[in-house]
């Protein structure tokens, strides 16, 4: 007698049972297990009906037993193949998984962009102070490094204290910051900002500079005033206030404080302002209305919403964008002429060319820029802190 025993497997083939028939043509038997396994058995016409055969039964049993064990051995192989081949989620209570995305929320918290123009602000203001190689002392760089720290201290609690107060506001303006997203709570907001003033008053204190100390406390106020919502601050609601806090901070105080600090603390000098000091003070006079004016463009549907009467809310978007980008070339244009006056040939090339070249990268960008697309002018806003920062490479070559 022939037999063919034939399995077939599949994740969704239905389950029946079909009786047993004494035709001469076939018989089938189905059985069903963990999945479902479908057995035909063939017989030929010569064959008596299965029931009567016992042997024949156990016989091809054993050997359908055999089959169906080594292909549910094969399938489960199978099976654990699939699953060793799919990506493993990470856990988020990992400790190696929590401190990168803790320290990527704290980064977006402390709007790099602003420490790393305060940290060159202040290396490039200090310089200025340095009138021989000899200057270039280990208390030199020791007033530096306090000076860098107090105010990214102080930094990071004038960017977090306007975080908090423009929760509802960055929902829709800048979505991605962590008191925004809801990464931070406000109680963690609060914490942070709180420790950073502690810290940034503490080290002032113990340090004993004075023009440092009141860098900071000025800052802070205005800071405080320029974001709190309370009765007579929040001065940022009004555009002209708003922008003379951030003129007197970018332009008057990092760059006279931080310069007295290192020529009358470190140096023990007479407060002497070079003409160095000066144009940086003038020039970035221009460059801090030109942030005020710019930073509020790319956020104008968030400040119409909440009544922020920016000048882009009152003025519009294109008009206020080439006012920026008028001041900024006005400021160029003055860098220019007091470069060329430099007694020394050096200074003169260097300043004069390099002012030229930012010049013309800052028109030949706003020439390309998609004043329709939120994204192209936030990315116009980041490069023009690149030439804040380039700015800061050059001051200190004015001589």
């Amino acid at each position: 007698m022939k037999a063919l025993i034939i399995g077939s497997f599949s994740n969704r083939v239905s389950c029946y049972s079909k009786p047993l028939s004494n035709s001469s043509s076939s018989s089938s038997l189905v059985v069903s297990s963990t999945g479902c396994y479908r057995v035909s058995f063939r017989a030929s016409e010569r064959n008596r009906v299965i029931q009567s055969q016992p042997s024949f039964v156990r016989s091809n049993f054993g050997r359908f037993n055999e089959s169906f064990l080594l292909s549910q051995k094969r399938n489960t192989q199978h099976v654990a193949s699939v699953i060793s081949e799919q990506p493993i989620e990470p856990d988020a209570t990992d400790p190696q998984n929590t401190f990168p995305s803790a320290l990527d929320a704290f980064y977006r918290f402390s709007r790099p962009h602003t420490v790393i123009g305060t940290a060159l602000s202040i290396v490039s203001v200090s310089l200025l102070a340095v009138q021989k190689l000899s200057d270039f002392s280990p208390l030199f760089f020791m007033g530096v490094l306090e000076a860098i720290v107090a105010a990214f201290f102080m930094n990071i609690y004038i960017v977090g204290l306007n975080q908090l107060s423009d929760i509802e506001i960055d929902k829709v303006n800048k979505p991605y910051l962590p008191l925004a997203s809801g990464e931070y709570s406000v109680r963690t907001g609060v914490i942070i900002v709180s420790s950073f003033a502690f810290l940034s008053f503490w080290l002032g204190w113990i340090v004993g500079s004075w023009p440092l100390f009141w860098a900071l406390f000025i800052s802070f106020i205005l800071g405080t005033a320029y974001s709190i919502n309370m009765p007579m601050l929040r001065w940022k609601r009004f555009a002209l206030v708003a922008a003379m806090c951030i003129l007197a901070v970018r332009a008057v105080i990092v760059q006279v404080a931080f310069y007295l600090h290192i020529q009358t603390f470190v140096y023990g000098r007479l407060p002497v302002f070079p003409k160095s000091v000066i144009f940086a003070t003038g020039f970035m006079s221009f460059f801090s209305v030109v942030i005020a004016l710019f930073k509020d463009i790319p956020d104008i549907v968030g400040d119409k919403i909440f009544g922020i009467q920016s000048f882009t809310v009152r003025l519009g978007q294109k008009r206020v964008f080439w006012i920026c980008i008028l001041l900024l070339e006005i400021a160029y244009g003055v860098a220019i002429l007091v470069g060329a006056s430099s007694s020394f040939l050096w200074s003169r090339y260097i300043t004069v060319l390099g002012h030229s070249i930012l010049g013309l990268l800052l028109w030949g960008r706003a020439k390309s820029t998609d004043l329709e697309s939120k994204s192209a002018i936030t990315s116009f806003y980041m490069f023009i802190w690149q030439l804040f920062y380039a700015e800061y490479l050059l001051i200190p070559l004015v001589r």
